[in-house]
């Protein structure tokens, strides 16, 4: 074993699905500070990594196993995440980090009780464009704000009926994305005025969302989220100022001021969550924002509900 071998933060992840296959695994792969030490999964787990059937079993049997990061869906992840905290692990929250505001407050609160790291990651935040997207906006005047999150939830969502359940968000799983970057972005913080959310007539979920926010000085912000789009997937915010135009593209990957293309960088969404995970434990600190959910709750509490026709997979 090397040094470099030595140095390595052994993580365990919790939840083997299509999300941890398509960017956690890759991510935590091509992160030089972690290595994938094991897995928690009864439905099968990664191949030439040790897998546990649960989490109890992974803490009782690794307890060389510093960190996990879970990946199953929210309704369930308080529990998990509230036993590895007690347990002595750092955690990392997929997004949304859970079913309710408060449970992720909860799981705040005992996380520095406990001495750990705790992680509510935002992945959409981390696209290459956000930042200077704030950088740029930090000192502007900001008159109007457009979302428009839509797209194909039969192609990125097939077969998950959770999403559909209570706490699975429906479509504000991926519109709490757009949230994300809006809360990250914004200099000062806006509120919800009313919504108005769409609902298959044989689901507990909405399909599709609108939304009208405001803020200081005049700010409005009009968001619409929509799951039954085909063909092109749209993940765009545009921002109007006193001082130019500034859109955000392909769910903030992209960059333009006035039409103009930015230049850009970054490690990746996911990659760069998995460095922000290192970076966390090795300063003893953690990073819990509930902004986004916040937003979606009062959705939820204040929309007029709308009835649509049935959905089916």
């Amino acid at each position: 074993m090397t040094a470099t071998d030595l140095d390595r933060l052994d993580i365990a992840l919790v939840g083997v699905g299509k999300i941890a296959r398509d960017q956690h695994i890759p991510a935590i792969g091509g992160n030089g500070a972690l290595h994938l030490a094991a897995t928690v999964s009864r439905a099968g787990g990664v191949e030439g990594v040790e897998n546990h059937a649960s989490l109890g079993m992974l803490l009782q049997a690794r307890p060389d196993i510093a960190a996990v990061s879970l990946c199953m869906p929210p309704q369930a992840r308080y529990d998990y995440a509230a036993e590895a905290i007690r347990a002595g692990r750092h955690v990392m929250l997929e997004k949304p980090p859970g079913a309710t505001v408060s449970e992720v407050l909860d799981l705040r609160d005992l996380a520095a009780a406990q001495g750990v790291t705790l992680f509510a990651t935002w992945h959409s935040r981390h696209a290459a464009g956000v930042a200077a997207a704030k950088s740029w906006l930090a000192e502007k005047d900001i008159r109007r704000v457009r979302i428009d999150w839509k797209e194909d939830v039969r192609h990125w969502h097939p077969g998950q009926d959770w999403i559909w359940e209570p706490g699975g968000l429906g479509v504000f799983d991926p519109g709490i994305n757009a949230l994300s970057i809006l809360t990250e972005i914004l200099p000062a913080p806006v509120h919800l005025t009313s919504a108005e959310l769409t609902f298959p007539e044989n689901r507990a979920q909405p399909i599709a969302a609108d939304l009208r926010f405001a803020g200081a000085g005049g700010l409005s912000v009009e968001a619409g989220f929509d799951w039954r789009q085909t063909g092109p997937q749209t993940w765009d915010i545009l921002a109007e100022t006193t001082q130019g135009v500034l859109r955000l593209s392909e769910g903030g990957a992209k960059l333009a001021i006035d039409d103009v293309p930015q230049a850009v960088a970054g490690l990746g969404e996911y990659p760069d969550l998995y460095r922000r995970f290192a970076h966390l434990i090795a300063g003893g600190a953690s990073d819990v924002d509930v902004a986004p959910l916040l937003h979606v709750a009062d959705a939820f509490l204040t929309g007029r509900r709308l009835t649509t026709e049935p959905f089916h997979d």
